[in-house]
């Protein structure tokens, strides 16, 4: 039987949450510029979110990670405001509900740090995570907040915490 847990990154985990996301955005045709897959905190997530008010997960099925999301504050932002980042899941682990597990994670972590809104980018061909986003209370915005280096990530939304 499967056991899938849900706990925090540790520094042995980085390899493997670096080649989660990468084969993720391989997967979905993501484009390698100007989105997650050129972020140079990819190879080293445990000491990026090692940080105030941060805090990454990992989604372990069998010693194997299998998904990953974490929040932030929002880079380049006056503001309360932290975002929801690196959320993917491999796609054996999809629609199985990991991904409202971890989003609620995510936002209680938000909540218990202070954080007054969530925001997140994603891209518009990602309907079934903007469809996750949307039951989870997140509405779109017209335009970007504060400035990720995810220009191509054209889909914006937010949510009030």
């Amino acid at each position: 039987m499967l056991v899938t847990t849900i706990r925090e990154i540790q520094p042995q985990d980085n390899d493997k949450v670096a080649r989660v996301i990468r084969k993720v955005l391989e997967d979905l045709g993501v484009p390698k510029v100007g989105t997650a897959y050129a972020d140079k905190a990819l190879d080293q997530m445990f000491e990026n979110y090692d940080l105030p008010r941060a805090a990454y997960f990992v989604a372990e099925e069998n010693g194997r990670i299998i998904g990953c999301a974490g929040i932030a504050q929002l880079e380049n932002y006056n503001g309360n405001v932290c975002e929801l980042q690196k959320m993917y899941f491999l796609e054996e682990a999809r629609g199985r509900g990991l991904g409202v597990k971890m989003i609620n994670l995510c936002l209680d972590r938000a909540i218990e740090y202070g954080y007054e809104h969530c925001y997140l980018e994603t891209m518009p061909y990602m309907k079934d995570a903007q469809k996750l986003y949307l039951k989870t209370g997140f509405h779109y915005i017209q335009e970007p907040m504060g400035d990720t280096g995810h220009y191509s990530c054209p889909v914006w939304m937010l949510k009030s915490l």
